[in-house]
């Protein structure tokens, strides 16, 4: 299982979610990691939405969905993976943050986003969130 973190805002009355691009691939993607232990889940998609995208915000204690995803592995090999998505409602951003030189950011609206990425799972997601906002 990974933690993600959905960062999104509102821009000129419509939301906007936040992807990052992985360090491997360059796909676009939701900032995610392994959980951290000491940590109940919400508070380490608030890590990594600091860690891999530079932005803070209040982040929901319960999860907003999840998705079954593939992370690839050293020869080819691929690990099912379960991610399990918290709303994060950005309130700041910073210019420097640990993985800016390793990732590229953009915020995008949801439209977009489904564009941008290739997984049935987060594309399910992102339609969720309009949903919400719809």
């Amino acid at each position: 299982m990974q933690i993600a973190a959905l960062c999104h805002r509102m821009r000129e009355g419509k939301v906007e979610v936040l992807l990052v691009t992985s360090k491997s691939t360059r796909r676009w993607i939701l900032p995610k990691g392994w959980p951290i232990l000491s940590r109940r889940a919400h508070r380490t998609a608030a890590i990594e939405a600091f860690e891999e995208a530079g932005v803070t915000g209040r982040v929901h204690k319960n999860p907003f969905a999840s998705f079954s995803s593939y992370k690839g592995g050293e020869a080819g090999l691929k690990l099912r993976t379960e991610i399990l998505v918290f709303l994060v409602d950005v309130e700041s951003e910073a210019e420097e943050f640990p993985d800016s030189a390793e990732r590229d950011v953009r915020w995008v609206s949801i439209k977009d986003a489904v564009r941008m990425t290739n997984e049935p799972g987060l594309i399910d997601v992102f339609r969720k969130l309009n949903h919400l906002y719809g």
